[in-house]
């Protein structure tokens, strides 16, 4: 579980940074559109600040993985990456969108939700076994 939130803090505070620092090229990377509106710019630059928020909770939690705290963000971040493929595929097979980190980002967050099922399996089997 350690892993998994590490790697998850990292790409979920490069990902946040990237899109408080330049959200215009992070969606035209990801999407293939433009953002053109200021509220567009500004919804992606508040998702930006959740997601470092994400980040920062997966760091702290992977200090310690044994508590139900840290269960709590891997379920929370099983919860998101499931919404982030949902999303980012609705939007490549029934939007149309084609940006070129489109499919990518849908695999990673694909990979990290099986990542997360995994260490989820192990902690309630790990906690069910101590009773």
């Amino acid at each position: 579980m350690t892993a998994l939130l590490m790697t998850t803090a990292i790409v979920e505070v490069i990902t946040g940074i990237a899109l408080l620092a330049v959200p215009a090229l992070l969606a035209s990377i990801l999407l293939g559109a433009a953002l053109d509106t200021s509220a567009g710019l500004a919804v992606a630059r508040l998702a930006g600040a959740a997601l470092l928020a994400l980040g920062l909770a997966c760091w702290f939690g992977s200090r310690d993985t044994q508590s139900r705290a840290a269960i709590g963000i891997v379920a929370a971040m099983l919860l998101y990456n499931l919404a982030a493929v949902v999303l980012l595929l609705s939007l490549r097979y029934y939007v149309g969108m084609t940006g070129i980190g489109l499919l990518p980002a849908s695999a990673l967050h694909a990979a990290l939700a099986l990542w997360c099922i995994a260490c989820l399996r192990a902690a309630w089997t790990q906690e069910s076994s101590q009773e």
